[in-house]
């Protein structure tokens, strides 16, 4: 049985007093949650003051990016290293708004996934299609293309390490929303897609979040289907109530 996985992405919100309020409203209210992992991706700024009002507690630390290089003359990157010395646990790469907005590709990527590795940061893997690709009957194409180029190159000992998190982008703030079905379907299909490039006990052993929008009216019937091991919660993770239901899910 794989231990689900809720993690929040508050993407480019909150101040360090924002954070401040919020995780400490949030922590209050799971201290007795102990069968998911619970992990908090609050903006760079915020790194340090979460860190340290999640420390010794039952939730871990994870940053939204990295860059591939240890250090150097990069302007306006974060190294690996760097988060784990502020106690980061996970990183997000490859988060849709980074492959839109930033230029984000699979071969960077695969970069970042196996320098997260090495330094023992679990990376959170983001795929997924856009409106049009889902239209297009795409999906499928799109999103194995993702997994083959993004995880080129790693052993099954890896990729057991790794979380992937399948986010359609379609139903990301657009007010669309994919069924449950229809996301397990994709998580399905992604670990018959792991199965064929690893082996059948990689592919049973990954965990496979889902990203699209979950809130905590839908995370009951997400979290009840086959392939689905938690979620990538965006919005929803910036109310300590909402994102505490979610967390305390009943599939």
């Amino acid at each position: 049985m794989r231990r689900p996985i809720i993690a929040a992405n508050w993407k480019m919100n909150c101040t360090t007093g924002q954070a401040n309020e919020l995780v400490n409203n949030f922590k209050a209210l799971v201290t007795q949650v102990t069968e998911v992992d619970i992990v908090l991706a609050p903006p760079f700024t915020a790194l340090a003051t979460v860190g340290q009002l999640i420390s010794g507690s039952n939730i871990a630390l994870a940053a939204q990016n990295m860059y591939w290089e240890e250090s150097g003359a990069y302007t306006g990157e974060v190294s690996p290293g760097m988060l784990i010395d502020i106690g980061c646990k996970y990183v997000i790469i490859g988060h849709s708004e980074r492959r839109a907005y930033f230029g984000e590709t699979d071969e960077t990527v695969n970069k970042k996934i196996k320098k997260a590795l090495e330094h023992n940061l679990t990376p959170i893997v983001c795929v997924g299609e856009s409106l049009a690709q889902r239209e297009n009957n795409e999906t499928q194409a799109v999103v194995v293309l993702q997994i083959r180029r993004g995880l080129q190159g790693l052993t099954s000992e890896q990729m057991q390490k790794i979380v992937l998190a399948y986010e359609p982008i379609w139903a990301i703030g657009t007010g669309k929303t994919a069924t449950p079905e229809q996301a397990n379907d994709v998580h399905h299909f992604i670990r018959r897609k792991l199965a064929g490039i690893f082996d059948e006990a990689t592919a049973s052993a990954v965990r496979i979040q889902y990203g699209g929008s979950v809130k905590p009216a839908s995370v009951d019937e997400l979290m009840a289907q086959s392939d689905i091991d938690g979620a990538l919660v965006g919005g929803a993770a910036l109310k300590a109530d909402s994102f505490a239901r979610i967390v305390k899910f009943e599939a």
